[in-house]
């Protein structure tokens, strides 16, 4: 098993080291969370003390029965998925993460240790702040023998989600949070200690995701960790991809566009739901994980590729526009559904699916998985159009990102959803962590009868 043994002071050797910053990274990201804390929490108290009884959205039969789709029953500053624009993280939108975030040394693509500054910090990072989140995630790394021990006991056909939640989990033994509880910890420091789990947590997912993949797919070729890499590029050398620098890229690309959308998703908010029990990071994200695995959250990148891969083999050559149309219909017309397009919440295409569009169109253009996504793109939302049962026919991004994942090779779909889980983690912690620092309340929505609700209907007549 990799040993991921990195010196407490080792810095990148490919990258400049933060030296202008004094203290650690959690020191750091500690005061600027804290010096914001005061606000947030006077415009928390002045909202509930000034506006508790405003009412903010109806609930109705349909909703009570339809899983509460477009109820408002959180607020979520980390993030929002604007209609229009798509997801904002911490108000910027996908364009501009990609043009403002700090770039990889010799990349076009961002450092995740800046991004995780943001979403920790709500501030756009400057390269020296994505560094030092970079350079405590190399500090903090090392995952504990045993938990490779756990993984290694299950049998060799448990599925990569189920090693990588309970790889997670394992390490539960590592929290700060429930070390500090259990000592006396008063509620006002809770979210440093959550702060200590994130960190610690988020820095050992692509070694975790990197060992499930070496073995479960490459035979136990374990890799080990290169300190001179960014968070993005190592996962990329642990699953022996680092010399492809287009992967690397890729990797960079895929980490950010993943890392959050709002707080009512499954996992997002079952991560939330367990936390709000003061359940640390570890069980709190172990359990989102176990919410990203169903085949209606994570897995939906999968079905698209399948779906795409379908088409493909319909036909002895590549088809034409008119072929995809047929194709479609006869999909729609046997009570099917065309996976990776419409949206909850989105009535535009995805930005996150032009990023990747044009990632794919820069590097790979000719690739006839690619051909076909872009083939499908221009079919695909006249016949949704068409059909009329479908609010927004436009792609989002599980529409395209299997495609490229299986452009590289990577053709293991029941991986595809732990690489979604790396990425989600920044996420999910980032919202744990400033819950308990704004002192949210365990989350505990009251439930009636059938009969009750039907009493309720028939008073009303």
């Amino acid at each position: 098993m990799p040993s991921n043994d990195v010196g407490k002071d080792q810095a990148f050797e490919g990258i400049p080291t933060v030296r202008s910053i004094r203290g650690n990274c959690r020191s750091f990201l500690c005061e600027k969370i804290a010096a914001q804390l005061p606000a947030w929490r006077e415009r928390v108290s002045r909202l509930l003390k000034e506006h508790g009884n405003f009412k903010v959205s109806d609930i109705t039969v349909d909703a009570i029965y339809g899983g509460l789709r477009g109820v408002i029953t959180q607020v979520s500053d980390i993030s929002y998925v604007d209609p229009l624009e798509g997801i904002r993280i911490r108000g910027y939108t996908i364009p501009d993460l990609l043009q403002k975030l700090p770039l990889a040394p010799g990349s076009n693509y961002p450092l995740a240790g800046g991004l995780y500054f943001l979403l920790m910090a709500n501030e756009l990072p400057t390269m020296e702040e994505a560094l030092l989140v970079e350079q405590e995630w190399k500090r903090r790394e090392k995952i504990p023998p045993y938990v490779y021990d756990v993984l290694d006991a299950m049998p060799e056909d448990t599925h990569p989600m189920t090693l990588f939640s309970i790889g997670i989990l394992a390490m539960q033994n590592e929290s700060q949070f429930m070390r500090l509880y259990d000592a006396g910890l008063v509620k006002e420091d809770y979210w440093e200690a959550y702060l200590d789990d994130s960190l610690n947590l988020t820095a050992k997912l692509p070694a975790l995701a990197a060992y499930i993949y070496n073995k479960k797919y490459r035979n136990g070729q374990f890799i080990e960790s290169d300190p001179q890499l960014d968070w993005s590029a190592n996962f990329a050398h642990m699953i022996g991809k680092g010399d492809d620098p287009e992967f690397v890229d890729f990797s960079r690309l895929y980490f950010v566009l993943h890392c959050d959308h709002e707080g009512g998703n499954v996992s997002a908010h079952a991560a939330h739901l367990v936390a709000t029990a003061l359940s640390d990071n570890y069980y709190a994200c172990s359990a989102g994980m176990n919410g990203l695995a169903g085949p209606l959250h994570g897995l939906a990148n999968q079905e698209c590729l399948r779906w795409l891969l379908r088409l493909r083999s319909a036909f002895d050559h590549f088809p034409t526009p008119q072929e995809v149309e047929s194709y479609a219909w006869g999909v729609l017309k046997a009570g099917q559904v065309i996976p990776g397009y419409g949206h909850a919440v989105l009535r535009v295409t995805d930005p996150r699916f032009t990023a990747l569009y044009q990632f794919a169109e820069k590097f790979f253009p000719d690739d006839e998985m690619f051909r076909l996504v872009a083939l499908v793109n221009e079919v695909i939302p006249k016949v949704l159009a068409q059909h009329g049962k479908v609010k927004n026919p436009k792609p989002n991004v599980d529409a395209i990102s299997g495609s490229l994942l299986y452009h590289y090779g990577i053709k293991e779909f029941d991986f595809y959803t732990v690489l979604f889980g790396v990425s989600r983690n920044l996420g999910l912690t980032t919202h744990n962590t400033w819950a308990r620092a704004l002192g949210k309340p365990i989350e505990r929505p009251k439930s009636i009868t059938t009969r009750m609700l039907e009493d309720l209907v028939a008073k009303s007549s």
